[in-house]
């Protein structure tokens, strides 16, 4: 998926533009999606890919929404970061590139995983 950053700017409000485009985060326990806790599927904010299950969400203590999967390993891929003076591993939109977050190996079983990923690159639809 590719939009100019304009067509970006104009579906985006400023927050989820920072994050999403900008490779920017939110302040830890400030996202609406940190400390909630309903049944439901966790879709890119930017292009509407479906990426995480709450049934998979839990409670890091990080101040960001964690998960240890996504929906579907082919809809978010890893790059190696070395922003900020450490190697962390980013996560992005497989579909339109968008920055969700980090993932680290510091997470529950069954994957020991920890996808600590910013409430303003996600939207959530409750389950039906």
């Amino acid at each position: 998926m590719e939009k100019t950053e304009k067509e970006w700017q104009a579906v985006l409000n400023e927050e989820q533009y920072h994050v999403l485009r900008e490779k920017g985060t939110e302040r830890p326990f400030t996202g609406k999606y940190w400390d909630f806790s309903q049944d439901g599927k966790y879709y890119c904010a930017g292009c509407g890919e479906e990426l995480f299950e709450s049934s998979t969400k839990f409670d890091a203590g990080c101040g960001w929404p964690s998960f240890f999967q996504p929906a579907d390993k082919s809809k978010v891929t890893n790059h190696v970061d070395r922003s900020h003076g450490m190697t962390r591993t980013e996560v992005t939109c497989s579909n339109c590139g968008g920055h969700l977050g980090h993932v680290f190996t510091d997470g529950p079983a069954p994957t020991g995983l920890r996808y600590c990923i910013n409430s303003a690159s996600l939207d959530f639809k409750e389950k039906e």
